[in-house]
């Protein structure tokens, strides 16, 4: 980082200091946050030295930090410095990370998990092991008591710093933190010996609370964001009641005989030169006068000349800003300047001064107050009196105050003058919203036994508005409750969702009078009532059949609505659970001993299964309704109702058969009332399923998708087919079944889980050895590993297709097909495979003479890592054939090999330190990624 001469030449040796520690940093472009030290460093510099060198570092903002120019001792070099220390606190106090009295923070608390060894690789590197950790071993009772502090802790979340900066945490005693960023204040939290098991991590959040209640003291930010310059305007007309003085320049436009203009400067004597009128006294008059009297002066003693006067520039004043004001001082401002104007020249007022009563001074006497609630509120400026030389504006320290908060336009923090009331306050306020009750207004107060005591002041009684207020009164001003008094709210699956006018004998056909009020695919069987009972307002739920409601209104299906109704209208694809399990969940929170949770439960062949609200009289046939109704597969003929009662001590079951056709068809007897818990389960049809069907594909003479019935077999399928083709190669036919898939991929899921542990366990012990070898057999094993993981099982089923469709129908090696199951019949196969660890793994066609070694041979035989005696053959039709010693297949009958043969020669595991997995885990990946060949193929 670089920094211009001229701006190092205005810094002071602490700033310098402070340019070398935030020059040794990152630059600044990289956007890096200053550290501790740096930003303590720059609070301790003094204004100027820290406004030129946020200038120098480009931190301040843009807008306000740029250096303004000298205009003829007009404040305006402070006005830019005040403006650069304004930005530069803002942007320290964003950029700090430490912690500070009532800051709000999160704490997160958990108990410290186990960390694996894992390794980790670096291409072009060795494999790095990292050692595990443990987790601290827990007492049961130790455990449960540290559960019962991290949920304690975690329900207090966020908490506040008090004013020192100290953490409370529930049963601890106040912990320091002011000063610490967030790491170090976790570092500090987890130090504590009862935490030293847990978890613990602190995170600032970027709350902030101001005030009473959050409320703002009013009208002081109208002095945060500071103007560019306090003169006004030099276009501005000059009011008629100025007062020229000294240094004021007058200008004189004469015309007639003579036409010329002149600038007339008032000398430190009060008067201006005229050239042909001579000494003119001017100071102390106002203009219109002095105006009137050059003008008439010039047309009595010049013959046949006019003259015109106006004013040029003015002189600049100099003022006090004194008590209060965030910068006081003396000021230069512009002789047109008001109070307002040395305000802001000041930087306004500071938190305790008094916004109501500003004094302007002249000569020790109090010449005007000024309120500037006048002007923020009712934008009156007729007490912004103009400023003469030696004016001091005194602000003193602010008088009582009231908090206003609730429901009013302008909560905020208000000074009274004199004696203020209720009434009074609220038009400070700006007046109460829409939503107020006048009829709750609740004052907080200190009486004169120094307690703190609320007093309820309505607005809608005289006596209320006319209650004076006391300095620290807090008023708040409550909101009407949101509950409808008189109204019936419909939402749900509805274009017009909302609040419906109640009436005496509102029906649920008029508030829907017709289906095009419902969206497509609405629910029309089953609308749900959520009802409030008088007068502990207890929970009842009621349904309606709004089909049934619409075909006859004002039946008994077309239910009476009561005030605070709640209609639901379901979409019948999007369920029914988001708005039902709250709506249960009230429901056992009200029930007692003698009162039971009025719930009820339908399971089996419904639409909707689960649990529904008890009505009133609630029957089967109204279960049925709520449970979407029977589905295509349910058993129409009778249903099984389980009921529980209690008997003694005991809770007894009961099975009760419902004649479910009868309930359909309308018969009161069988229709029964439900009790509460009842359990109604629909069956199913006996031997209903879903369709069936499984794949054929390749050699048959109609291959496709064949429907099954329930318990056919592949000899069906392959028959009504039509049988194989000429080309077919019934030993190499692949059969795929999904249920196989399924456990084969967890079975290989397990073992590769297996296998990485015995890898890490491995590079434990070989990180504490000098095994030869070991590094290259972690490494063919985290090879393994990682074929293992990308492998995906195939679910294949070696079978004999070539007897199951020669033999007779019964015979065992007939499949019974399931769903999902598919057959490939691939044409006839002349090649046999070698693949493993040969010189080229490739293939061969099929010759009769030849054996599997032959076979190894002209794949260029083994090589040097290849395990000769667990060489194994997998025959075309999946089965393997493998041998465990040297001699047993060394010289196998060449009847052994058939076409679509595959020879795997394997990797010699026991050459490595032992690794149990090895040998299974090359066989499964050979044997899938054969099976997955056989199945791409076609």
């Amino acid at each position: 980082m670089q920094f211009p001469l001229n701006g190092l030449k205005r810094l002071s040796t602490a700033a310098l200091t402070a340019c070398v520690l935030f020059a040794t940093a990152v630059p600044v472009s990289q956007a890096q946050v200053p550290s501790a030290d740096q930003l303590e460093m720059l609070r301790n510099l003094n204004p100027e030295d820290r406004a030129a060198l946020m200038t120098q570092l480009g931190i301040g903002d843009a807008s306000t930090g740029s250096t303004s120019t000298s205009n003829a001792g007009n404040g305006t070099n402070a006005n830019g410095n005040a403006q650069r220390n304004n930005a530069l606190s803002r942007d320290v106090e964003r950029i700090d990370p430490r912690l500070k009295g009532d800051d709000f923070v999160l704490i997160d608390i958990d108990f410290i998990r186990a960390k694996p060894a894992r390794i980790e690789t670096v291409p072009g590197q060795p494999s790095v092991t990292i050692p595990g950790e443990p987790a601290p071993v827990l007492e049961p009772l130790e455990r449960r008591d540290l559960q019962k502090l991290i949920d304690l802790v975690r329900s207090r979340n966020p908490y506040q710093l008090d004013r020192s900066g100290a953490i409370a945490l529930p049963g601890y005693s106040p912990i320091a933190l002011a000063g610490l960023d967030e790491a170090q204040a976790t570092r500090r939290l987890s130090a504590e010996p009862s935490l030293l098991k847990l978890a613990i991590k602190l995170t600032k959040l970027p709350l902030t609370k101001v005030g009473v209640a959050g409320l703002k003291p009013f009208g002081y930010d109208l002095f945060n964001e500071a103007q560019s310059t306090y003169l006004p305007v030099t276009d501005a007309p000059v009011p008629a009641d100025y007062v020229v003085g000294v240094g004021d320049q007058l200008s004189v436009q004469l015309y007639g005989s003579q036409n010329r203009s002149l600038k007339l400067v008032v000398s430190r004597d009060g008067r201006v030169n005229f050239p042909e009128l001579g000494p003119i006294s001017v100071a102390g008059q106002t203009f219109n006068r002095v105006a009137a009297n050059i003008e008439s002066r010039v047309s009595r003693q010049m013959t046949g000349v006019r003259a015109s006067v106006s004013m040029g520039d003015m002189r600049g004043i100099r003022v006090f800003v004194l008590g209060e004001a965030n910068r006081p001082g003396s000021y230069s401002v512009s002789g047109l300047a008001s109070v307002t104007t040395a305000l802001f020249a000041a930087g306004g007022v500071r938190a305790i001064g008094s916004l109501r009563d500003i004094q302007l001074k002249r000569q020790g006497a109090v010449v005007r107050r000024l309120d500037l609630y006048d002007l923020l509120i009712r934008g009156d400026t007729s007490n912004d009196a103009k400023l003469l030389p030696g004016d001091v504006i005194f602000i003193p320290p602010v008088s009582a105050t009231v908090a206003v908060d609730g429901e009013v336009r302008r909560p905020a923090i208000y000074e009274i003058k004199g004696e203020a009331s209720v009434a009074d306050i609220v038009q400070l306020a700006g007046g109460l919203t829409a939503d107020a009750d006048s009829s709750r207004v609740a004052l907080v107060r200190v009486n004169e036994q120094r307690q703190r005591v609320v007093l309820n002041v309505p607005l809608s009684d005289a006596d209320g508005r006319k209650l004076r207020l006391r300095n620290g009164d807090a008023l708040r001003v409550l909101r009407l409750r949101p509950t409808l008094d008189s109204g019936v709210t419909v939402e749900g699956h509805v274009f017009r969702p909302g609040a419906v006018a109640w009436r005496e004998g509102l029906r649920l056909s008029d508030v829907l009078p017709s289906v095009d009020e419902l969206k497509p695919n609405a629910d029309l069987g089953y609308v749900l009532i959520r009802r409030e009972l008088p007068p502990d307002r207890r929970l009842a739920v009621l349904s309606a059949d709004l089909s049934a409601a619409l075909r006859a209104p004002g039946s008994r299906a077309d239910l009476v609505l009561n005030p605070r109704d709640r209609i639901v209208v379901f979409d019948s694809e999007s369920g029914r659970r988001e708005v039902l399990d709250p709506m249960l969940e009230e429901l056992k929170r009200q029930s007692q001993i003698d009162r039971p949770t009025e719930m009820v439960r339908i399971e089996g062949r419904v639409k909707a299964p689960g649990e529904y609200p008890l009505e009133p009289a609630m029957r089967v046939s109204d279960l049925l309704r709520a449970g979407g109704r029977l589905q295509d597969a349910a058993y129409g003929a009778k249903a099984e109702l389980t009921r529980y009662k209690i008997e003694g001590d005991t809770r007894q079951t009961e099975l009760v058969s419902i004649d479910l056709a009868a309930v359909r068809r309308g018969d009161a007897a069988a229709d029964i009332a439900l009790q509460p818990f009842d359990l109604l389960n629909i069956q199913e049809v006996p031997e209903w399923s879903v369709l069936e069907q499984v794949t054929l594909t390749g050699e048959v003479k109609f291959p496709g998708t064949y429907p099954i019935k329930r318990g056919e077999t592949l000899r069906s399928v392959i028959n009504r087919a039509g049988g194989l083709t000429a080309l077919a190669f019934p030993d190499g036919a692949v059969f795929t079944r999904l249920e196989l898939r399924v456990r084969e991929q967890e079975q290989l899921d397990r073992l590769a889980d297996r296998l990485q542990s015995d890898l890490a366990t491995s590079a434990l012990q070989a990180s504490q050895s000098s095994q030869n070898g070991a590094g290259q057999a972690l490494a063919v094993g985290q090879s393994l590993l990682n074929q293992l993981k990308t492998t995906r099982s195939v679910g294949r089923l070696v079978i004999n297709l070539q007897r199951v469709v020669a033999q007779a129908p019964g015979f065992e090696n007939d499949i019974a097909l399931q769903n999902g199951d598919q057959l490939i019949v691939p044409k006839l196969k002349q090649e046999v495979t070698v693949i493993g660890e040969v010189q080229n793994s490739t293939s061969h066609l099929y010759r009769n003479q030849l054996s599997r070694d032959d076979y190894i041979s002209l794949s260029g035989g083994m090589t040097r890592k290849a395990d000769r005696g667990r060489i194994y053959v997998v025959h075309a039709d999946g089965s393997v054939e493998a041998s465990e010693s040297r001699g047993w297949f060394r010289r196998a009958s060449a009847g052994t090999i058939k076409p679509g043969d595959t020879v795997v020669v394997p990797l010699d595991t026991e050459r490595m330190p032992a690794l149990p997995l090895w040998q299974a885990v090359t066989q499964i990946i050979y044997n899938i990624a054969i099976a997955a060949a056989a199945v791409k193929s076609f």
